[in-house]
């Protein structure tokens, strides 16, 4: 049971650290639109930089990802 929970969850960060990267714009607009809704308005200094930032992010987070996996795969392996 836990084992399906870390797959689940490894593939969820797996799938946003990807989006994140390949769509940057995306995930910024998608953060304006949320501070919107709670009364604040962000805008980044740099454009050109905060695309930069979420596509380091998002390749963070697939880098992290991949060795969580392979950890728990490696992990499962030897208890067998």
């Amino acid at each position: 049971m836990i084992l399906a929970i870390m797959i689940i969850l490894f593939l969820f960060s797996l799938i946003l650290g990807f989006l994140l990267f390949k769509k940057p714009e995306l995930a910024i607009e998608i953060q304006r639109k949320f501070y919107a809704k709670i009364n604040w308005k962000i805008e980044p200094i740099s454009m050109k930089k905060e695309i930069r930032n979420t596509k380091l992010m998002g390749l963070f987070l697939v880098i992290i990802s991949l060795f969580a996996i392979s950890y728990i795969v490696v992990k499962s392996a030897s208890c067998f």
